[in-house]
Formats: C-alpha cells, structure tokens, sequence
C-alpha cells in the first residue's frame, strides 16, 4: 500500500514538474481555434464560409484545410495587388487594430507557428546563442516586408510575393495539409519548380529551428516585423520601470529574442523577463485592468514602513508581493529604532498585506475561470460548428459525370468574358460583354479552370491552345480563371503580357475563350471542383458531363476524351 501510494505521488509530481504554463496553454488552445475545421484534413479540402473573409491575428495559411480564418499576411498582399481598384482600407485597419491592443503579444501566444518553433527547440541539440550577428540578422525580416510582401504585389498588381515565393508556413498548412490526404497524391506530379524551392526553404527553417530559438520568428516573419512597429504603444504587453531598473541586464541575458531592451521591436512580450528581474522592474502592461476594483497600489504603501524599520547594519527580511519571494533590502546610514514597536508595527503591516493579497489572489481566481471557462466554450463550438454544421461546399448542387449542366429549359448561366482585344473594356474598367452558356450546346464544350499564379495551370494552357486549334470551330474551349479576388483587368493584363505579370509572351492571338468565375455563378464549384488547380471538364453536345479530371491533362488525354465525347 505504501509502495502504491508512493508511485502515485511520484506521477503527481512529475505531471506537476511537465505541466504545460499558461502561456503554452493560450498557444495550443489558439492553434485549435484557428484549425477549428479539422474535417478539412480528411476530406482533403479547405473551408471558404463567411469567416474566411476575417483575418486571425497570428500568422496561420488561408489554404490550410483546416483554417477558419484568414492570414493578415496574406490578406495584407492581396489588397495591396487590388489597391488599384480600391483601397486596402479593411486589411490595414485589422493590422492597426490587432497592432495597437496586443503588438508582438500575438507573436508570444496568439502564433500557432510560434508554438512549432518552440516545440522544435525543445529537441535535445547544441543550441546557437544569440549574438551581435543574429541581431543583425533580425533586421532581414523588414527587408523581405518591404520587397516581396510591399513592393511586389504593388508593382505586379497580382502576385503576393512572400507568399509565393517563400512562405514555409503556406507549404506546411496549405500544400503540405492537403497533399497529406491520400484523395490529393495523384497532385503530386503536377508540382513544379517552385513547390520544390518552397519546400527546401521549409526543410531549412524546420532544422534551424531545432538549434535557432524562433528562427522563423527573429529573422523571416514579415508578421511579425509589423507587429514591432506598435510595441511601444500596445495596451496589453511588458513594460520596465525606469525607476525601479538598475541596469542588471538579467532580462536581455535570459530573454533568447534578439531584445536590446525590454519591450522592443524585438519582443514578442512572453513575459518570461518577468520573474528573473530582481527589482521587480517588469511587469505586464494592461494589468489594471484585470485588475480593476482592487487597489493594488496599497501593497506599495505597506511595503515602505517595513523596509523603513531596519537597524543600522542589519538585513531585514520581509515578505512583499508573493509568499515564496523574499525581499531582501539592506539599509546603511540608518538610525536605531524601538525594535519591540518596530516588531509590533511590522506584524500589523503583515496583515494587512495578507488581508489585500487575499482579495487579489480570489479576484484573480474568478476571472481565469471564468476566461478559461468562457474560451473552452467558444473552442467547443467553433469545434462543432465547423465539423458538423457548416457546409463543406458553397454550392448545394454539385455536378457529376453524368449530370445534365447546361439545359435549355433552365435558368442561363452567364460568365464575365476577358477579351483578347484593345478597347473592350468600358469606362470604369469593366468587360462589355458576357458569355452565355446555352450558346454553348451544339458542340463539345472543354472547361479548363486556372488562375495567374498557379505554375501547373500556366504551364498546361500552351496545349490545350493546341488542340482548340486542331479542332477549330468543331468544339468550344472555354478557359475560365478562378474567383479569386484578380479583377478581369488583372487576368487580361496577364494574358497580354504585360510587363510585370511574369509571363514572357502573349497569349492575344490565341483561339482560347478566356472567361472570369464569380461568386454568384460559382462554376468551379458547381461543376465538382474543391481547392486544385488545374481543373479539367467536358461536356458533350447536349450539355451532359462527360469527364472531369483535377490535375495537369496532357495532351493526348485530352484529345482522346473530346472524341469520346464528340461519339457520344
């Protein structure tokens, strides 16, 4: 019995030695209410409901099956792109509103990414301490904020840089998420240069990070760099007493951010500073208002009367802010008191303190349950919500191989049509003409669904060029560009050629029918599509689905499936 009770003293002890801290906590609970969809890992699709409009504030992949919400960053890129058509007004008022309340709190505890960084750093490895070097390297960040997540969606007007060109975490969450899912392997040969490059600069950041503290963090997150700029004026943080600071240094030596002082650019207000500053120079800003309706400020004035009554020479001892600190202060050039009135005084004081720490510890008890209490509530929902309530598509009819799409005794389906020629567009910049689908009956129609940015859906359109053309007028071939935020301004500019889209030739002379989805008509996902581009379906004369394919087609597969159709 003895033996019993010993080895379940033993495991209380080490459960309470492993404890996960509050702060790890806020960051494992955050990463589940940002990937609240788990559903979208085993159906191997992401969730595009109402609230994929609406940014969470940590850095987390829009394409990530399992996100709710979107990135900042990413959201950030694309408005700049879109700037020309309006102002970017929404994205940069979420950023300063997220910037002024918390700053790089949401780097400390609100980042899912910051949470696998540190969990890779946990790894039993030589650790590279920070230095001069890596504080310089802190700096690479603003330049990749400036270029690729500034400059280049601004002067291309369509490619958000960063996160095309070097996101790890959009590799992770987004490709990686969904290529997991065994439905998604056939994807795999349609990746091309640049999956392969973001991959290796997810492989560097992964290792780095198990010898780097935060490498992703300190030198590459562009999130993170904004975030800095409003540090110093946040409402919830660290802040340092200048009065109480006696320039120890302790806080820099344990902080593993590249901080030159607390609360810095640097600083993602983790507050582990916190308890190794001797003079209590460090504390949390915002903590009043936790706090609001007891007057902590009288703990400060109770403290003074005992450090007040020391004896020449000698150290008194005398218990503060907390039962397990002992606030060790040792007075010189003092006059000797009464020590029997200085004992007396010194136990009243005591009390008084136990009496105001009291209200404070039981006020602060009852507002964490009642936030975590609330928080779990609002995660179980999310939970339920997105699992087994919300839709997993956007449109309620899907149509399959076999399926009747394009019927004369229904409703029109109508497309934006991008036109190949100068002066087809109006005033305000809009295309003058659509294109109707019922004019489409008569002949074998092949849907071909793309967008700029994709390198597997581009690469593929030279081909399909090549079979419209061998066909002539004997089929329709209809190229129709995602709904993906690009205005038909921004598709046309791409195919021209312009200057800036990436692409080295022009595409204006070409037989192809380029159209623009949108959000009402929403054929993408009508005609069975989820989240891969390219996407490939053909109908044959009477509107009836004959094939459908999510991948690169090549050419001769193609061609034997617009005969069988044309046989049917």
């Amino acid at each position: 019995m003895v033996k019993l009770k010993n080895f379940f003293k033993k495991v209380g002890l080490w459960f309470k030695n492993h404890a996960p801290t509050k702060r790890r906590l806020i960051q494992i609970y955050t990463a589940l209410l940002y990937n609240a969809n788990i559903k979208g890992f085993v159906v191997g699709d992401i969730y595009k409901g109402n609230t994929k409009y609406a940014c969470v504030p940590g850095f987390n992949c829009y394409s990530c099956p399992g996100a709710i919400g979107a990135c900042p960053l990413g959201s950030l890129q694309d408005s700049l792109a879109q700037s020309g058509q309006r102002a970017p007004f929404y994205i940069l008022g979420i950023l300063a509103l997220f910037g002024l309340i918390f700053a790089r709190t949401i780097c400390g505890f609100l980042c899912p990414v910051g949470l696998g960084q540190e969990l890779l750093y946990k790894i039993k490895t030589p650790k590279l301490r920070k230095s001069r070097y890596t504080r310089i390297l802190s700096y690479f960040k603003y330049v990749l904020l400036v270029v690729f997540v500034l400059a280049i969606p601004l002067i291309t007007s369509s490619s958000p840089g960063f996160c095309k060109y070097i996101c790890p975490v959009g590799t992770f969450e987004g490709a990686g998420g969904l290529l997991s899912n065994p439905n998604q392997y056939d994807k795999f040969e349609s990746l091309g240069f640049l999956f392969s490059w973001k991959f290796i600069v997810l492989v560097i950041v992964v290792l780095a990070s198990i010898f780097v503290f935060r490498f992703f963090c300190r030198f590459i997150c562009p999130l993170g760099a904004i975030y800095g700029f409003f540090n110093k004026y946040a409402l919830i943080g660290v802040k340092l007493d200048d009065k109480k600071c006696v320039d120890c240094g302790r806080c820099i030596q344990h902080c593993k951010m590249d901080i030159k002082h607390v609360g810095d650019h640097e600083c993602i207000n983790c507050g582990e500073c916190i308890p190794v500053c001797p003079t209590k120079a460090i504390s949390w800003k915002g903590s009043k208002l936790v706090l609001a309706g007891i007057d902590t400020s009288v703990l400060e004035e109770e403290k003074a009367p005992l450090k007040a009554m020391a004896v020449k020479g000698k150290t008194v001892e005398a218990r503060v802010a907390d039962d397990t600190e002992i606030v060790k202060t040792e007075i010189a050039n003092t006059e000797p008191v009464n020590t029997e009135l200085a004992a007396t005084d010194i136990e009243e004081q005591e009390e008084r303190i136990k009496e105001v720490k009291a209200k404070i510890k039981k006020r602060g008890f009852w507002l964490q349950f009642t936030a975590w209490a609330v928080a779990l509530a609002v995660l179980v929902t999310a939970l339920v919500y997105y699992n087994f309530v919300a839709k997993s598509d956007e449109v309620d009819n899907i149509y399959k191989v076999g399926d009747t799409f394009i019927d004369p005794e229904k409703d029109d389906v109508v497309l934006t049509k991008v036109y190949l020629t100068a002066g087809a567009y109006n005033e305000d910049g809009t295309v003058m003409e659509s294109l109707s689908l019922q004019s489409l009956l008569g002949k074998v129609t092949v849907f071909n669904f793309w967008y700029t940015d994709c390198a597997p859906c581009v690469r593929e359109l030279p081909e399909f060029e090549e079979v419209k053309k061998s066909y002539g007028d004997e089929i329709n071939m209809i190229v129709v560009h995602s709904n993906n935020g690009l205005s038909e301004k921004m598709v046309q500019d791409f195919i021209d050629g312009d200057s800036g889209t990436g692409k080295t030739s022009s595409w204006s002379d070409w037989q192809l029918i380029f159209t623009h989805d949108n959000a009402e008509v929403n054929l993408y996902h009508t005609l069975g599509g989820k989240s891969g581009f390219p996407r490939t379906v053909i109908m044959d004369a009477q509107g009836v689905i004959t094939y459908q394919w999510e991948n690169i087609l090549g050419k001769q597969v193609l061609i034997e499936q617009i005969e069988s159709a044309m046989n049917k």
